[in-house]
């Protein structure tokens, strides 16, 4: 079979622009920064780039929470997250330090100690303009900054991690006032203010469209309602979903939407859940565990209750197929990209193995489809449960040449619970397959 070509990441180009603009950043703060002759003009100095960093890295982060069709779809929605995840991290940093220099700074230059800081920061809320709406927005960041604290985050409900997390955009805003009216850079450099009000200017621009606009006119356009709903397996069910003209909404095999059912108790929840079909032109499907609140009442809709969707997002789908023979790897839940991919993936017979893990047989959702699926095209269907004592299989890089010998000329697409997908892995890592052809989205966000 012809190699294939697979769709390019715009990724490295991406990280590059975005080193360039904090190049550009610390060259702003070279060119207005005076020889500094003592300590307070470099606890300042510090504060100044220390706060010009946050403010740029802050655009950045709702940068990523925009839904841009070119991260979503071509960089993929859980490395954007992950970006996002990292990014948030150094921000807050970076916030604390330039607030506690400045103050420091501010502090010294009064003749107090570092023991009067408090006050300073106090005087200066009080004094400066537009420094009691940004205190408002410092506190909104930390606030959301502990709430992403891994042991914090896994105690709170999704509806309540997620609501908390859309105050970033009241914290952008109360923030941003101050940086203008008290930045030395920007008074001194009016090109700066210029490209400043621009980067925000853009990234307000994309929220509105990607956030709001897109969403509504494809909501309006599909009019999508709930067909049925049909138990798979105890705790496990699929949501069939009509609408207009579904195929023009662009979704692909792998793909997945930000589902909100408009039904009682359900309305101000947002969900990502994967297709576990292939698209077709009047019906959608998704596949859900029941595993939190909302995932545990989809089996309650009613035929006919309206959806609202966002999406398409992810970039797990055939474009980044390179390889003429594809494994497929599913933990759980994960099955449901996977059995899309299962279907549309092109290949001859033989070309397309699916690895499914589960807990136990009864856990294997979709189980007579997959099959069906496989003995229609030729392809080929494996499963991995525990040992009625509970052992888990071996998915060794061992055991995965063994079962597949040529494992290292595949293309990878996996899709699982984190700790099995580093697992699976490193195992493929070991059985020679290079990580640039293993394809991976969580579905943890």
């Amino acid at each position: 079979m012809r190699r294939i070509r697979p769709r390019r990441s715009p990724a490295v180009p991406l990280l590059l622009a975005v080193w360039a603009g904090a190049a550009a950043v610390l060259w702003l703060w070279w060119r207005n920064t005076p020889s500094i002759a003592d300590d307070t003009g470099r606890i300042l100095g510090a504060g100044r780039i220390t706060g010009l960093l946050a403010g740029y890295l802050t655009a950045l982060v709702v940068l990523q929470t925009a839904r841009v069709p070119a991260l979503e779809r071509r960089v993929g929605s859980d490395r954007v997250t992950r970006w996002h995840a990292m990014s948030g991290r150094y921000t807050l940093c970076l916030i604390v330090a330039h607030v506690f220099l400045v103050m420091w700074g501010y502090a010294r230059q009064a003749g107090k100690s570092l023991g009067d800081i408090v006050q300073q920061t106090v005087d200066s809320v009080e004094q400066l303009p537009d420094m009691g709406k940004a205190a408002i927005g410092t506190g909104l960041f930390v606030v959301i900054g502990l709430t992403s604290i891994g042991p914090v985050r896994r105690r709170l409900p999704y509806d309540a991690w997620y609501h908390v997390h859309l105050l970033t955009y009241a914290a952008v805003f109360l923030t941003f006032w101050h940086q203008i009216s008290t930045g030395n850079d920007f008074a001194v450099e009016p090109s700066a203010k210029t490209f400043w009000y621009g980067l925000y200017g853009v990234v307000t621009a994309l929220v509105l469209w990607y956030r709001i606009l897109t969403p509504v006119r494809l909501n309006l356009r599909h009019r999508m309602r709930v067909e049925a709903v049909v138990e798979e397996t105890p705790g496990i069910v699929s949501v069939l979903i009509g609408g207009r003209k579904l195929h023009r909404m662009g979704a692909e095999a792998g793909q997945f939407f930000r589902w909100r059912f408009l039904a009682p108790g359900m309305r101000f929840s947002s969900h990502p859940y994967s297709l576990s079909a292939a698209p077709r032109p009047g019906m959608l499907r998704i596949t859900v565990k029941a595993i939190g609140d909302h995932s545990a009442r989809l089996r309650e809709l009613t035929p006919g209750t309206r959806v609202w969707a966002e999406g398409p997002y992810g970039a797990l789908t055939a474009q980044r197929r390179s390889r003429g023979k594809v494994l497929l790897v599913a933990g759980g839940v994960g099955i449901t990209p996977m059995r899309a991919l299962f279907e549309t993936l092109p290949g001859a017979a033989g070309d397309i193995t699916l690895l499914y893990r589960a807990n136990t047989t009864q856990d294997l959702a979709l189980w007579g489809e997959l099959a069906a699926i496989a003995e229609e095209r030729g392809a080929r269907l494996m499963y991995a449960v525990n040992s009625p004592e509970g052992e888990r299989p071996d998915i060794s890089a061992e055991n995965l040449q063994r079962k597949i010998p040529d494992v290292d000329r595949h293309d990878v697409f996996m899709c699982g619970p984190p700790g099995f997908a580093q697992s699976v892995y490193e195992a493929l890592r070991g059985a020679g397959v290079p990580a640039r052809r293993i394809h991976h989205e969580s579905f943890e966000m």
